[in-house]
């Protein structure tokens, strides 16, 4: 800011005073577009390439661009903008989520969705418990003294959260599509529960520690987690019934579509008022809309839809990563830490070594269990498989950056270790994203891809669907032959529970919810109304 300041007494009089707006911003404003635009054009040109993508673009540019301002207000500032945790939490984050949501394969995420909750919440969970108690036992000998123990848990929820679009931009759904719907599915719901966790870390008062303080902290974790979500299945739902019923699309289908946006956004909302997971609330609520309220709008909102969410995500996430990288270089974040290099480095490693572990101690404990459960060994996860996912889970990025701004900076009276940890986190996700989303692409050529076998998937393991409609019959005898048939029906729901819930659920939704809510064949045709005639893809995604 200070450089942009000192060029404006040098324009005239004319020019300053030309427009009510202020000049300092505008100029800012279009400085960051303009690097926006041109995260977008490397992006295409780099596209294919094996060692970047788009985060990666628009952290070197961030940087670039950082240290060009830097240079030219001769060491006194590279920042453009002053941001604060609400423009992460209000602007930034809920249309990045939404849209993971929104997008999610459904019948994928499904079908490993046991194995998506066991990692993105039970993994997630041992994550913050090793990162935290880490971070109590190594900070203190390092020099970092000021924190207590509501820091450390703090810490330990901020670097529990995965960066999953930095994930999937160096995976391939056709080529590794198992690894795609775990590490997608896994880090959509690990930026859910580390949210959850460090929503239920600040919440509690911590300053009397009793034999109880787990169970509350349990308790608001459990209280957060499931309430957020049902209030995102309501938003969502309810936006679907009132699409159905009123039919936007025979007059306007600017009116559906805004609908869909504005109750998206009114559902995160909502959840913050509460005091409850706006990011869960605003998830669960993509996914019920993709089900239900995308098939309700006519075809050309469809389209319209899909396309805008997913833009917005796109740009909320590189606008992240070029702050991110130009304020990297904030020489008033560096000067308030007060810290060595030493300890800086110091600081920055142990927290970096602690995400390794922490991944490790859940990702290969729960896959060689799952391994000992499955019997066919075609569905068993390979260790070449198990490392891929410690490794693409190695990235930190925009939910790790908000929370700890959230956390550190908030405050006006910031102290010289919340700045350290700030630019701990800081280098945290510039060396992960950097160096592991740049090696991660051919790392799987190398490793996975080149000693392929068919792919893990739990649907291999699975029955027929017509053996599933014989054993799930609902009106059996009661001979022997249907008591036979029970148990059976209570073995296949014990031994393969993600197909066995979601064959339930498909006869649930067919019978009761889409006659209610819409979807796809249940939408009466009408002129200007939906057709019914949904894409395959959105419901097979």
């Amino acid at each position: 800011m200070e450089v942009l300041e000192t060029t404006l007494p040098q324009l005239p009089d004319q020019v300053k005073g030309s427009s009510f707006l202020n000049l300092t911003t505008v100029i800012a404003l279009c400085v960051f577009f303009a690097l926006l635009c041109a995260c977008i054009i490397i992006g295409h040109l780099l596209h294919g390439n094996r060692w970047a993508n788009e985060s990666i673009t628009a952290l070197l540019l961030g940087l670039c661009s950082g240290g060009v301002v830097l240079l030219v207000s001769k060491g006194q500032s590279s920042k453009l903008l002053n941001f604060s945790e609400n423009l992460f939490f209000l602007y930034l984050l809920p249309p990045i989520i939404f849209n993971a949501g929104f997008q999610v394969k459904k019948k994928q995420f499904f079908k490993n969705i046991s194995m998506i909750l066991l990692f993105g919440v039970l993994g997630t969970v041992i994550s913050f418990c090793i990162i935290s108690l880490g971070v109590f036992l190594v900070f203190n000998r390092i020099g970092v003294t000021s924190l207590d123990v509501q820091d450390y848990l703090a810490v330990g929820a901020i670097f529990s959260a995965t960066d999953s679009v930095c994930t999937l931009q160096v995976l391939n759904q056709d080529e590794t599509p198992f690894l795609y719907s775990i590490v997608f599915g896994e880090g959509v719901v690990n930026d859910a529960t580390s949210i959850v966790l460090y929503n239920a870390v600040q919440s509690i008062d911590l300053k009397k520690i009793s034999g109880l303080t787990a169970l509350k902290l349990l308790g608001t974790f459990l209280y957060l987690f499931f309430t957020s979500t049902a209030l995102g299945i309501v938003a969502g739902l309810l936006s679907a019934f009132i699409i159905k019923t009123l039919y936007f699309g025979r007059h306007s289908t600017d009116r559906e579509v805004a609908l869909m946006m504005l109750m998206a956004y009114l559902s995160y909302m909502l959840a913050e008022l509460m005091d409850l997971s706006g990011i869960l609330t605003v998830f669960f609520c993509g996914i019920v809309m993709s089900h239900y309220t995308w098939h309700n709008v006519t075809e050309s909102s469809r389209i319209t839809t899909k396309h805008a969410f997913a833009t917005i995500s796109f740009i909320a996430e590189t606008f992240i990563f070029l702050y991110v990288g130009m304020d990297a270089l904030d020489i008033d974040k560096w000067k308030s830490s007060k810290a060595s290099a030493g300890t800086s480095i110091a600081v920055s490693s142990t927290l970096f070594a602690l995400v390794l572990v922490g991944r490790a101690a859940f990702v290969f404990p729960i896959s060689n269990i799952r391994n000992c459960i499955k019997r066919r060994e075609e569905t068993k996860v390979e260790f070449r498989q198990q490392f891929i996912i410690w490794w693409a889970g190695l990235m930190r990025g925009a939910v790790t950056i908000a929370l700890s701004y959230s956390k550190f900076a908030s405050s006006s009276d910031t102290s010289s270790q919340d700045s350290l940890m700030i630019t701990s986190t800081i280098i945290v996700v510039l060396f992960s994203t950097g160096v592991f989303g740049s090696i991660t692409k051919p790392l799987i050529e190398a490793v996975l891809l080149r000693h392929s076998r068919p792919m893990v998937s739990d649907a291999s393991d699975l029955p027929s669907l017509e053996d599933l409609r014989f054993l799930f019959i609902e009106n059996g005898d009661p001979s022997e032959q249907g008591h036979n048939q029970r148990k059976r029906s209570l073995r296949l729901l014990m031994t393969n529970p993600g197909i066995s819930v979601h064959y339930l659920w498909r006869k649930f939704d067919d019978r009761f919810m889409r006659p209610v809510f819409g979807g796809r064949g249940f939408v009466p045709f009408v002129p200007g109304s939906p057709t019914g005639e949904a894409e395959e893809s959105q419901e097979n995604s």
